[in-house]
């Protein structure tokens, strides 16, 4: 039998009733995610928003996998090795719902197709590598000037931190402050405002595997999980406006290493004082460690 005419969007999306209700899963359905990054936290997102029932995707990535993705990338198995990730993952989450609307970008997101990809979104949520900060700024400031709400959640340690960019809100440019900061120093200062609570410090068992100025560093796949589950869970509340959101300048971090779960709170962004300090700080082990 064909396969679209043996699929059933609410028969294969029925076991979410109950969380959620039929009208609320007939509108995710409805709904458009943008999703740029199809790496190790992108693919897991997509995944898991495809399992909610989400109906409409634009997904974009320019990479192909290798072996060096295999101990976080949904997508990275010997098979997929030199194929491109976006192709890739668009497969996967077919075979979940055939019937999704997914548009591929193969070549990533620019400033010449940025429009195109943010076109009618309901939500963005962000799954960028790491050191993409030209491009992470044009993104969040066309979210921010377009009122499309945006999530980003990075995989700390073994554990994530969540932030949320409302419209009318704090912005990205403001909490960040990306675009006042020496490209050198755009790397560490991303991560303390992506991670005021830095729980992950505690157990980092090889520093020297942190290298910020060579853009690589260590990662675990149950970082990439805990990121999806908990964007997901808040691109619900979002896109069916219900209950409460921290949006910008608050912020959460979970470590299930820790097992720890912090409120993060830096009103007035990388300018609050206690944020300056933990930057200074954060530098000069960096400096030490290097």
């Amino acid at each position: 039998m064909d396969q679209n005419n043996s699929f059933d969007y609410h028969t294969a999306f029925s076991r979410n009733i109950g969380w959620v209700t039929l009208t609320e899963q007939s509108q995710l359905q409805q709904t458009k995610v943008a999703i740029a990054g199809m790496g190790g936290v992108g693919g897991s997102h997509l995944l898991t928003l495809t399992r909610l029932g989400i109906g409409h995707f634009n997904i974009a990535d320019f990479d192909s996998f290798g072996l060096e993705n295999f101990n976080r990338q949904a997508g990275a198995r010997m098979e997929t090795i030199g194929q491109a990730k976006a192709e890739t993952l668009a497969g996967m989450a077919l075979g979940i719902n055939p019937e999704l609307n997914i548009q591929v970008f193969n070549q990533g997101i620019n400033e010449n197709n940025l429009i195109n990809f943010l076109a009618d979104v309901d939500l963005y949520v962000d799954a960028l590598d790491y050191f993409a900060f030209d491009i992470r700024q044009h993104v969040f400031a066309y979210c921010y000037q377009h009122n499309i709400p945006a999530i980003t959640a990075a995989p700390l340690g073994i554990g994530t931190a969540l932030l949320i960019f409302l419209p009318g809100k704090m912005s990205f440019a403001d909490y960040f402050g990306l675009h006042e900061c020496p490209k050198d120093e755009q790397a560490l200062r991303f991560l303390i405002g992506l991670s005021p609570a830095m729980l992950q410090r505690h157990y980092l068992a090889d520093p020297s595997r942190v290298d910020l100025q060579g853009q690589k560093g260590p990662s675990t796949v149950m970082a990439c999980e805990l990121c999806a589950g908990f964007a997901a869970s808040q691109a619900l509340k979002v896109l069916l406006k219900r209950g409460p959101l921290l949006c910008a300048p608050w912020g959460l971090h979970f470590d299930a290493y820790l097992n720890k779960l912090c409120k993060t709170w830096r009103p007035g962004g990388y300018k609050n004082p206690l944020q300056k300090f933990m930057f200074s700080l954060a530098k000069r082990l960096l400096a030490k460690n290097n």
